[in-house]
């Protein structure tokens, strides 16, 4: 009889344990990781990985960038012989065959070409080569006149394609931090009040205020919880014992502060409508040690947008 007794009352504290949840995770929140952190949602931080949030987690990494390739240089190939006086100038070349073979005929066969015999064919030499100097002169002068007419002027600035495109991409930009002011240190306090007051007295309209939609959702889902359980949790007396600025960052118009937050609170669990308590101890306090991270809309008020234990 006794020992039926015995599994009676363990199956009932049993129970119990089931239905009521822990002090420690009754406060506002439920003791988890949620919420947003913007870019930096699943980031590592100092505090535990966010479990619950709107923000998809990065399931494919970012493929990466293509190697530049460069293209080969072409072989170089043996340039062509460059053609020769007559090749280039071909009535010149004619011109100075005519007088040698008519100097040749005189010499051979008599007659004048400019004087008779040996002797003019030496002077039709020496006529011809003043002539093929001069004629050679002339058309180098007026080459050289036309190549400097037509030379393109010389643009040292980039082209709009070329050496652009070669340049090694700049590594994107961090989000910009800025610096926390007194006021914002003292709104984060103020906000840590507010909100567990505001979860203590059931207040939805002001936790829809003091924190963002998404926290605002999953705290009145727990309210819903707590109140099917016939269960209110109160959280007073709440008391910051050390702030520390984790860190800031910029995202466009958005500004986001994490915070370490190790606060001091009575926190104990009520028969929803009566004054019966089901676990905690209302006359003696407990501590938390959280990670905040605060939201700001264009120089809006700050908000709660993601809490993560330590």
């Amino acid at each position: 009889m006794q020992q039926g007794w015995i599994k009676i009352i363990a199956l009932v504290m049993a129970l119990a344990l089931a239905v009521v949840p822990a002090v420690a995770d009754a406060k506002a929140g439920g003791g988890s990781s949620m919420g947003s952190r913007g870019s930096k949602t699943f980031q590592p931080n100092v505090g535990k990985p966010i479990e619950r949030s709107i923000t998809p987690p990065p399931s494919v990494a970012p493929a990466a960038p293509p190697v530049y390739q460069p293209t080969p240089a072409p072989q170089p190939q043996a340039a062509p012989a460059a053609p020769g006086f007559f090749q280039r100038h071909p009535f010149v070349g004619g011109l100075l065959g005519g007088f040698a073979g008519a100097g040749l005929g005189a010499m051979l066969f008599g007659g004048h070409m400019f004087g008779g015999g040996f002797g003019g064919m030496l002077s039709l030499l020496l006529q011809v080569l003043i002539i093929a100097f001069l004629v050679r002169w002339a058309i180098g002068f007026f080459r050289r006149r036309r190549e400097q007419g037509n030379a393109p002027m010389v643009d040292f600035r980039p082209s709009n394609g070329a050496g652009l495109a070669l340049a090694p991409a700049r590594a994107p930009e961090a989000f910009p931090s800025f610096a926390l002011s007194d006021a914002d240190l003292s709104t984060f306090e103020r906000l840590l009040m507010d909100i567990q007051a505001a979860w203590s007295q059931e207040d939805v309209p002001a936790l829809r205020r003091l924190t963002t939609p998404e926290i605002a959702g999953y705290m009145e889902g727990q309210l819903r919880e707590n109140g099917q359980k016939g269960m209110q949790n109160r959280v007073e007396q709440v008391h910051l014992l050390k702030g520390d600025i984790v860190e800031t960052w910029r995202e466009g118009n958005v500004d986001y502060a994490t915070v370490s937050l190790k606060w001091s609170a009575v926190d104990y669990m009520l028969r929803a409508g009566g004054a019966e308590i089901l676990s905690g101890d209302p006359s003696h306090s407990t501590e938390s040690d959280e990670i905040w991270t605060m939201v700001r809309h264009l120089n809006g008020p700050w908000q709660l947008s993601a809490i993560q234990q330590r």
